[in-house]
């Protein structure tokens, strides 16, 4: 599935990965991290009028050795050799559990974002966003967390410094929650900057650690709105990033940091995704050639996630 279209407008090709396997990983229908959030996305890209304007491929699936750089075997063995029989669901923590899909699911997540890393690098398209789940920046180098199986945007920026030589990524995460297995995963790693904002305290209840060269992950309270954010981001993120100088820039792109998701407490809208994104391709342009791939997080709120990511595809192809 490649179809090729181009903005008239700028001649940017912003490639958008997902793959049907991705909407077959069902936890049951209570859950919030439901296969309902990729339809959602699909129709709101297409009620926006933009769908046609950005080039669809599918998401392979990953492969091992790139798992590997990111999680353990244990870790990948989890997931791998507890894949239920059809209709049933094997639980791995309290909110996180396994399908017969779930396997084939969490390939073709890490596989998009790999994927289209390889394809921002070669020059194939300008940017990416990855319509996956399950979702990522919760799970662990050693175990899976928090509706999260596979690290899909750590795997992808490690195949960026180990397969393709790069030097220098940044890692953006603006979830509502703490990326605790990103961070986790770069801790140790000064190759990579990660910076974020995440309502404190909040799943996964970790404690803040300082403010470093690498690190910048900024708590926030409840009810904070995008000015405030703004803020974070002008005068911590992006000095930061500016200093960096990332050859690439991965996205962890939850929007469940908007006001109309219950399942955290801030009030963020379409717009503050909007000039996040913004902000992000400007420092992309001066240092990485424009290199962008964003992955989907969270964002629980079917119409709100769905406005959010047009919001943000739209930046980021430039329409």
């Amino acid at each position: 599935m490649r179809e090729t279209a181009r903005s008239s407008k700028n001649n940017m090709t912003t490639a958008i990965y997902s793959h049907p396997d991705c909407q077959r990983h069902d936890m049951g229908d209570w859950h919030p991290e439901s296969p309902a959030r990729l339809q959602a996305i699909a129709d709101q890209l297409i009620g926006s009028h933009i769908n046609d304007l950005l080039e669809h491929r599918e998401a392979p699936l990953v492969d091992i050795t790139d798992l590997e750089r990111n999680h353990s075997r244990n870790a990948i063995g989890i997931v791998r050799d507890n894949v239920p029989e059809e209709g049933d669901t094997y639980p791995i923590d309290g909110d996180t559990s396994l399908n017969a899909w779930s396997w084939r699911a969490a390939q073709r997540a890490a596989g998009a974002a790999v994927a289209a890393t390889d394809a921002v690098i070669d020059g194939e398209i300008d940017n990416a966003f990855c319509s996956i789940r399950p979702p990522g920046h919760h799970a662990r180098p050693k175990e899976p967390m928090g509706f999260c199986l596979f690290n899909n945007v750590a795997v992808a920026a490690k195949h960026a410094l180990e397969v393709r030589g790069l030097q220098r990524v940044a890692i953006v995460d603006f979830d509502v929650h703490h990326g605790n297995g990103t961070e986790e995963a770069i801790l140790n790693e000064p190759r990579v900057l990660m910076v974020s904002f995440f309502q404190h305290p909040l799943y996964p209840y970790t404690e803040p650690l300082p403010i470093t060269d690498h690190l910048v992950n900024v708590p926030v309270p409840a009810h904070t709105k995008g000015d405030a954010v703004r803020k974070i981001v002008t005068e911590q993120w992006l000095p930061a990033l500016h200093a960096f100088k990332p050859e690439m820039l991965f996205i962890s792109a939850g929007f469940d940091a908007h006001r109309e998701d219950d399942i955290g407490g801030m009030g963020l809208v379409e717009a503050d995704y909007a000039w996040m994104t913004q902000q992000v391709m400007e420092i992309a342009r001066l240092y990485a050639q424009g290199r962008i791939v964003s992955c989907l997080e969270g964002g629980y709120n079917l119409s709100a996630l769905g406005r959010s990511v047009v919001a943000h595809v739209k930046a980021l192809a430039d329409l």
